[in-house]
């Protein structure tokens, strides 16, 4: 029952606001209230995983640990952004930037790119999620072109061709996986249970050329490199709200899948193969975007490239084994506080000073308080400065991969330092210095305010204190994953 809840709220919600009419302050309200409500019964399904090991409540969808991991993310993240959203849209619509048919547009969409996620962690069947997963392409290759400028628009349709390419070939490696459980004559839907019970039935070289097609297809919607090139254009076209749901939550969304189908190719192949080919994507995904951070003149952009370095280091983990399955997990749970709480930062930049361009902003930290300090906070978190969590997370990969890859771990502390050094130097040039455009001080408001301090109150308490569920839910998840 619950699991149907999650789905059909944010559908309804969805609704509502289609049919809301010059009411800003009614879409703000469904949003709000679907968000909260939507919390509450992902942290009730979460009690009842970390109690049971799982939670299954009609056919085809059940919430296993990782899949309770993701859906906390989804709901705390997607809590933040749609608070956010209601200030920040208000302030653009105040600024005659846009006209009250483009937020309900907005809200509209929002709600169901938030049930096509939820969608996805929660379905058994393997078609189903890839399905939920494409359906997240189509919501926001609108969001991406919301302010229909020729730049955005480029975006949007990069991001739909290259992504819907990627899932194609995904799709292709899922009927690969599939074939098995099919011969064996099951009957209606195929779950993850039907494939793990028919493991005999697989070939081992057609489940390495099936996770190939996994790997690159739903590694192109993870933002792997050499496939992530439609990643900085659509974060930093996207409304802030959006890019923060794209690096958060969407790319975790990708990476949880290609961990289901990781789950057969260790049990028919052994875990070295897929190991193998996650430090090789890893490993490129760390030290291709470092060397651009490093002359990165757009601020959405240089959080997109580190949204990259970090989907690298998590594939690392999982690449590496042992510890780093587990760091990778938490790292993922670090990784979409900071880099929403950044994103969203910097959306309060970008109404304060108009431009994306770093060169355009000087001072913030004066201009913008409480923006700033959240910012340096971000900046410390993401780049892995102790006392923040993911310091303790790269470190535990690193010293996974020391032993058995000594040369790729040393690659991957070089990219680490090269990612440091150019966001330090971005992010001094933007918050300290003269306010040259002499912009006037203070916050757009506290819808655009409180959303970045939770972040924040969430994030320092999970580095200092990790929760005795969440620990559970990771240890139950590396077990199996």
């Amino acid at each position: 029952m619950l699991i149907l809840l999650l789905i059909v709220l944010p559908f309804t919600a969805s609704i509502l606001s289609f049919f809301v009419k010059k009411q800003m302050a009614k879409l703000s309200y469904v949003v709000s209230r679907a968000a909260v409500v939507e919390l509450i019964i992902a942290l009730v399904i979460t009690t009842l995983v970390v109690k049971d090991g799982t939670y299954q409540f009609i056919p085809y969808f059940s919430v296993d640990a990782l899949g309770a991991l993701i859906m906390m993310i989804v709901t705390v993240v997607g809590l933040a952004a749609s608070w956010y959203s209601s200030g920040y849209l208000a302030v653009e619509m105040s600024k005659g930037i846009i006209d009250f048919h483009k937020i309900k547009q907005y809200f509209v969409l929002l709600h169901l790119f938030i049930l096509a996620m939820l969608f996805a962690v929660c379905t058994t069947n393997p078609i189903l999620m890839w399905i939920a997963v494409e359906a997240t392409t189509l919501s926001t290759a609108f969001l991406i072109s919301f302010y229909n400028k020729p730049t955005a628009i480029e975006a949007a349709w990069k991001y739909l061709i290259i992504n819907s390419v990627g899932l194609l070939l995904g799709f292709f490696g899922t009927l690969l996986f599939l074939y098995p459980a099919l011969q064996a004559g099951q009957g209606g839907l195929i779950t993850w249970q039907s494939i793990w019970a028919n493991i005999t039935g697989f070939d081992p070289f057609v489940v390495k050329m099936a996770f190939i097609f996994i790997l690159v297809g739903y590694g192109t919607k993870m933002g792997l490199v050499p496939m992530h090139t439609w990643l900085p254009d659509a974060h930093s076209k996207a409304p802030v709200p959006i890019s923060s749901l794209l690096s958060g939550i969407l790319l975790n969304i990708a990476f949880f899948a290609i961990l289901r189908f990781k789950v057969v190719v260790d049990l028919v192949v052994g875990p070295l193969f897929a190991q193998q080919l996650l430090i090789f994507f890893g490993i490129i995904s760390i030290l291709v975007p470092a060397f651009i951070i490093l002359s990165q003149k757009n601020y959405k952009r240089l959080l997109a490239y580190s949204s990259i370095e970090h989907m690298g280091i998590m594939a690392l983990g999982f690449g590496f084994g042992g510890n780093g399955v587990f760091a990778a997990l938490l790292h993922m749970v670090y990784h979409s506080l900071a880099k929403s709480l950044l994103f969203l930062s910097s959306g309060n930049i970008f109404l304060k000073y108009s431009s994306t361009k770093i060169a355009n902003v000087k001072g913030a930290l004066s201009v913008l308080p409480i923006t700033g300090v959240a910012f340096i906070i971000g900046f410390l978190a993401i780049t892995g400065v102790p006392p923040f969590g993911i310091f303790l997370t790269e470190f535990t990969i690193l010293s996974a991969g020391i032993q058995q890859h000594p040369a790729v771990t040393v690659l991957a502390l070089f990219g680490l330092v090269l990612v440091f050094v150019g966001f330090f130097k971005h992010m001094v040039a933007m918050m300290f210095g003269d306010n040259e455009k002499q912009v006037t001080h203070g916050e757009a408001g506290k819808w655009t305010v409180l959303p970045i301090i939770m972040l924040i109150i969430i994030l320092v308490t999970v580095s200092l204190f990790i929760p005795a569920p969440l620990t559970l839910l990771i240890n139950s998840a590396t077990s199996v994953y």
